[in-house]
């Protein structure tokens, strides 16, 4: 299996869920524009995506396009190839089959064809390296950093796609620092990235988490992001980036090639093993999107390309076994914080990584092989389904008691 280019990877769009929002909204636009004598239409949701659908928007992504839909829910039966099914129908005037189309959404905003083809118009396979090990024999083969290889396999047209996802993640930033109020849902979760970014001050750690949250919030409320590799996992990598081009004053020119390196990983994880909560559970996502960030921040930071793939090694290995279990199917408890704490994660696996000469036992390639053995291990109730784990927690009102 051979990888697809970076704009699969990076996909701009709204939120809260690559995997529950972006991949069933383009499944939907698809069968419109091959459905025209439609009057009505029918979507069917399985597994996962039936059973946190409504706390991720599905329902709303597919009505914004199919017009009229019924949506029909079915949390208990999956299809063959992946948690995240869905069928969708085309109907006549009485009520008749015009047209039927059944296939997956299996994160990231890929979307999958009964078989598990790749929806019409998705972009090449780019990349005849399959492995990190191998895309680091071609550098040091050929003495060329990690992001030449992109430049090779993509040709030049991928630096603009990059260059406007970049625009997206700081655009995304920005907004979340100035909005106020609560998060829609039925948690009512306060928005806390304004106030974390004022406490901080000057402190550095202190406003990478404020970015973190600025970000994830944007998402959560159904802003415009990038997925890094997902939606859920979307703060991680934008606060990273900017947290280093602050404390190290590097410039935006520099910033693409950053995301490159930060994209070969997350394209090995995604094809490799996986990068969606319903398959793997959050070691996928915000796993995948911590060893991302920790390759970026390291190549910025000058390392050399063992010590880069020992950056992402430390931060896909830390977040092995991590669940899926958001409470209430939103993507806030805890999704959000979890973004924060991994952009805190990736910079000290990142400086670790810088501390030594980049040689260590455990392989990145071996952890992501052991990620998605994990990811099958895991109970569903585990993965995206709000079944179990801290999706089953009751919630109540807290308050801390100071003592004087």
């Amino acid at each position: 299996m051979s990888m697809p280019s970076l704009t699969e990877l990076y996909r701009i769009g709204v939120g809260p869920s690559a995997s529950h929002t972006m991949g069933p909204r383009r499944a939907a636009e698809a069968f419109r524009d091959r459905t025209p004598a439609a009057k009505a239409y029918r979507a069917t949701l399985y597994g996962s995506l039936a059973a946190t659908g409504r706390g991720h928007l599905t329902d709303q992504a597919i009505s914004a396009i199919l017009k009229p839909v019924e949506i029909v829910w079915r949390p208990e039966e999956q299809l063959p190839l992946h948690p995240n099914g869905l069928v969708l129908e085309a109907m006549d005037d009485r009520g008749d089959s015009l047209a039927r189309w059944s296939g997956y959404s299996p994160g990231g905003g890929a979307v999958w064809d009964e078989q598990g083809r790749p929806l019409q118009g998705g972009a090449k396979n780019a990349y005849r390296q399959k492995s990190l090990s191998s895309i680091l024999r071609w550098a040091g083969r050929n003495r060329q950093p990690l992001w030449k290889l992109v430049d090779r396999c993509e040709g030049p047209e991928i630096w603009d796609h990059l260059a406007r996802a970049w625009s997206v993640m700081r655009a995304a930033i920005d907004r979340g620092l100035r909005a106020r109020g609560r998060l829609p849902g039925s948690l009512r979760l306060p928005r806390k990235a304004r106030a974390f970014f004022h406490r901080a001050g000057d402190n550095p750690r202190g406003r990478l988490i404020a970015y973190a949250l600025a970000v994830s919030e944007e998402n959560a409320g159904g802003g415009e992001v990038c997925t890094a590799p997902t939606c859920g996992s979307c703060g991680v990598l934008p606060a990273v980036l900017r947290h280093v081009q602050e404390t190290r004053s590097i410039g935006n020119a520099r910033i693409p090639h950053a995301l490159a390196v930060a994209g070969l990983i997350g394209n090995l994880v995604k094809t490799n093993a996986s990068i969606s909560g319903a398959q793997v559970g959050c070691q996928g996502e915000v796993g995948a999107a911590c060893a991302m960030a920790a390759a970026a921040a390291a190549f910025l930071m000058d390392a050399a390309p063992a010590q880069i793939e020992y950056a992402a090694e430390m931060g896909l290995e830390h977040h092995l076994g991590l669940t899926c279990d958001p409470i209430a199917g939103l993507v806030q408890i805890p999704c959000i914080e979890r973004n924060a704490f991994a952009a805190l994660r990736a910079m000290d696996c990142a400086r670790y990584a810088l501390l030594s000469d980049g040689t260590h036992k455990v392989s990145f390639d071996q952890v992501v092989q052991v990620l998605l053995e994990t990811g099958r291990d895991l109970p569903s109730g585990y993965r995206e389904t709000s079944l179990g784990g801290l999706s089953k927690v009751r919630l109540g009102s807290f308050k801390s008691t100071r003592q004087t």
